[in-house]
């Protein structure tokens, strides 16, 4: 046996950061759309400022939500099941602090290690 040998490596798994900005970026979007077109269809005229849009009470369907949340697929590389809460959210706001972090867990648990 030979001292000349190389050692054994161990291989890191593939450490992926959750892609914070990227689902922020994607629901807000998808949110946004979903409140414009509930306010076309109920004749309610939204804020045009983005902050003053967020905030603004609206109600968003749970179903509604639900089938949005299939634009992260993508992003994420698995479907988000469970993150939307029943009876829906009251602003765009709302729907992003409760989903945010349910999608950052469900990505945790895909993605042991990562950041």
């Amino acid at each position: 046996m030979s001292d000349d040998a190389p050692a054994p490596t161990m291989e890191k798994p593939d450490l992926k950061a959750f892609p914070m900005q990227e689902i922020v970026s994607c629901l807000l979007n998808e949110l946004t759309q979903l409140a414009q077109d509930e306010a076309g269809m109920q004749g309610i005229t939204l804020p045009s400022e983005p902050t003053a849009l967020r905030a603004v009470k609206m109600r968003l369907d749970s179903l509604t939500v639900v089938e949005i949340t299939c634009a992260l697929e993508p992003i994420l590389g698995f479907e988000p099941k469970n993150i939307v809460r029943t009876g829906g959210y009251d602003s765009i706001d709302e729907a992003l602090a409760h989903m945010v972090p349910r999608i950052e867990t469900a990505w945790h648990k895909k993605h042991p290690g990562g950041h």
